[in-house]
This record gives C-alpha cells, structure tokens and sequence, in this order.
C-alpha cells in the first residue's frame, strides 16, 4: 500500500457530498484492491484520530466523514454563530422516534404510538428529508410507510439504524437527566 492511496482516499472524502462509502471509493478507484482500500482507510482514520488535526475521519450513515475533534466544537460553533445543529420541535422529535423504533411505519401507526395526529410534524421530517416514503402497507387503504434516511443517520452521528439507544439505554438516560 501507498502513502498516495491514503491520500487519494483523503481527498474523496474530503470532496464527497455525502458520508463517502468503501462501495463508491471502489468505484473510484478500480485499480486499488478491496483489502488494500480498507487497510488505507483504516490508517487513514487511525492518522486523524492519533494527529494533532483538529478534525477526525468518521463513520457516518454507512460511509466516512471529516468532522471536527469535540474538543474543538465549541470554539467552531462561537466561530460561525450558527448552532451544531438546527432545532426540532417536541413534536417532530416525538414522531421522529416512532419513525426510527418502528419502521416501517404508517402515519395511523404514528398517531397510535403518540396518542396525536402527526400529520405537521411528518410534512417538516419529510421536507427535511430525516424520513422518506418507504412504499405502502399491504392493507385496507394501502396506507403509505415511513422510515428515515441517511439523513437522519448522519444527523444524529449514527453509523446505522442498530446504533439506536436501546430501550434499557434510554431509561437509564432519562434517570439521569432527572436525577
């Protein structure tokens, strides 16, 4: 392996639009073999993670992104004035997870689980692109199905829907927030 593969691979990362996956550097580079990528990727985000870089390489809905080290969020957040991230409501939040514990999900499954209609909050998920239409139910109405995209994954700094807090994990984290 070579120093260049390393930053060949650097450099799609670095001009990707989105979490950059092993599938598409493959893609890009035809000539590199399968094991040889991975080894490169994997010194590659060991380089970032060990150097004095102020960004990190990391795992992103399924692909690779820059992101900055958290010691260095405050000072980046004060820099631009914007937030780390913008703001949903309650509401949005509480459909949001309906979406993500359940999915596939309906919208009358959505207001079953929260006991409300969800009819606003799914238009701002759906315009924000965190959920997609994943097809419709086989049932009376053929009702459309909800689930989230790569675009929640990445939102959340989850690397897959299987990073999701278990149930266990959430009641320990709301003892905590109350205790």
């Amino acid at each position: 392996m070579t120093d260049n593969l390393k930053s060949v691979i650097e450099a799609l990362i670095f001009i990707s639009v989105e979490p950059l996956t092993t599938d598409r550097i493959k893609e890009a580079l035809p000539d590199a073999g399968e094991a040889e990528i991975e080894e490169a990727l994997r010194q590659l985000i060991d380089d970032y993670a060990n150097g004095p870089q102020a960004i990190r390489i990391t795992p992103s809905a399924g692909g690779y992104v820059f992101s900055t080290k958290p010691e260095y969020d405050v000072p980046v957040r004060a820099l631009l004035q914007i937030e780390r991230r913008k703001k949903l409501s309650g509401q949005a939040l509480e459909t949001l997870s309906a979406i993500a514990y359940h999915q596939p999900v309906t919208q009358a499954e959505i207001a079953a689980i929260r006991s409300v209609d969800s009819t606003h909050s799914l238009h701002t998920l759906l315009e924000n692109k965190l959920i997609k239409i994943a097809g419709r139910k086989e049932a009376p109405g053929r009702p459309l199905l909800y689930r989230t995209t790569d675009k929640f994954l990445a939102y959340f700094g989850l690397d897959s829907i299987d990073d999701l807090p278990s149930a266990e994990e959430l009641k320990k984290l709301m003892e905590q927030g109350n205790g």
